[in-house]
């Protein structure tokens, strides 16, 4: 049998208008320079996992194949099984947030529920609101299919609810259609910032008047510093709010099991959406996090990973005021794995992203969290998987970096 060979520009010519929409995560892109040696990485987002019993883990993994093998290695419900529905709800309650086992639908992480819900919602050309700056993995998503992101201007008390109905009001003027607001409420990706108690009335009743729904993304708001939660916007508006959960900060990423909790009316759709994409969630992944949640003290592994991210959240404090120059300015989270940082007046993040890869430290610029170049003076750190001593050392050698380029913005 012969086998033609095409050249690769064929097939390249055939993409929908779409792709050019899936750009690099700028994340992924400076993961191989943070695995150099010596390099102290402050770009990723990652769980810190040595607070979880491994080898607990491992023997709950064996039984579960051995035992219920037949089961867990099958296909599933396309929603996802009843008991992790439940025990989502449960997981949901403990952060002061009611939810219904049957507006539960289980999804391959917290991303793919965003994805389909943009997928149902929204045309090319429709717009969806977003804090300035944003999650980079929903922008993706967002230019992947096509909708128009225009931002929201936020402060360190969250998303402003003045600039959102201006931005309403502005969008409306010249005939766009707006569908949705993503927010990220708590401890916010990349600023680290939570939106207020009394803001969080105002931009539900804003998006409800204005008929806009809201996807509100919450996968750390159960890491909160202090053991306190603010009332969800899907608490306050279960029938116009999407919330989307995730298991990969609270347990582990590498099971990919997160969900979304929508209301009837749009719960079956999800759900055929889903389907259409991955046929059903993994079973045996949704079975370890069964076992996790119902046999393991999870809330104590929990606290023990807040204490440990508090720490090294105040070791990231206490070495931006000690190291960073003049006129830099950053946020102080009460949760989470974020800050954000504000360089001098007319200081490029990029190109300090440049200087201090030569000082062996990384970070993600802030340019790359807005989807229309804004952020130029602005960065992301992540202070969650770092310890303290390396996050000290790795703030020290951003501040070094950042006072290179001020010389050379100077001289």
């Amino acid at each position: 049998m012969t086998i033609t060979s095409f050249p690769s520009s064929t097939a390249a010519g055939l993409f929908a208008a779409r792709a050019s929409g899936y750009k690099p995560s700028p994340v992924r892109e400076v993961f191989d320079i943070s695995m150099q040696p010596g390099m102290i990485s402050l770009a990723g987002g990652n769980p810190d996992l040595s607070v979880l019993q491994l080898d607990a883990l491992a023997d709950t993994a064996a039984e579960l194949v051995r035992t219920q093998g037949l089961d867990a290695l099958q296909y599933g419900g396309g929603g996802g099984t009843r008991e992790l529905q439940e025990l989502i709800c449960a997981v949901m309650a403990a952060e002061g947030n009611p939810a219904l086992p049957a507006n539960v639908q289980v999804t391959a992480g917290s991303q793919m529920a965003l994805e389909l819900l943009v997928k149902l919602f929204c045309d090319p050309g429709d717009v969806i609101l977003a804090e300035g700056p944003t999650y980079v993995g929903a922008i993706s998503v967002f230019d992947g299919l096509q909708a128009d992101v225009v931002h929201v201007p936020m402060d360190d008390d969250g998303l402003i609810p003045g600039e959102l109905e201006r931005k309403i009001s502005e969008l409306a003027a010249v005939g766009k259609r707006v569908k949705l607001l993503y927010t990220i409420p708590n401890f916010h990706n990349p600023s680290g910032v939570t939106l207020s108690a009394g803001r969080r009335a105002d931009v539900v009743r804003i998006c409800r008047e204005a008929g806009l729904a809201i996807i509100e993304d919450n996968p750390y708001g159960m890491l909160s510093f202090d053991g306190l939660y603010l009332p969800s916007l899907h608490q306050l508006d279960p029938e116009n709010v999407f919330y989307l959960g995730s298991f990969s900060k609270i347990f582990s990423p590498g099971v990919r099991v997160g969900w979304a909790v929508v209301p009837d009316d749009v719960r079956r759709q999800l759900q055929l959406a889903s389907e259409a994409t991955t046929i059903c969630p993994s079973v045996l992944s949704q079975m370890l996090v069964q076992e996790y949640l119902s046999q393991t003290d999870w809330r104590q592994t929990l606290a023990s990973a807040g204490d440990l991210y508090r720490d090294r959240c105040e070791a990231t404090m206490t070495a931006l005021a000690d190291f960073m120059p003049a006129g830099t300015t950053w946020t102080v989270p009460g949760g989470g794995f974020f800050t954000w940082v504000t360089l001098p007046e007319g200081i490029s993040g990029e190109d300090v992203m440049y200087r201090a890869i030569g000082h062996k430290v990384v970070f993600v610029p802030g340019s790359a969290f807005y989807s229309d170049g804004a952020g130029d003076n602005q960065l992301r750190i992540a202070f969650s998987f770092e310890t303290p001593e390396r996050l000290r050392e790795g703030v020290r050698r951003l501040g070094l970096a950042t006072a290179e380029s001020i010389q050379g913005a100077t001289a």
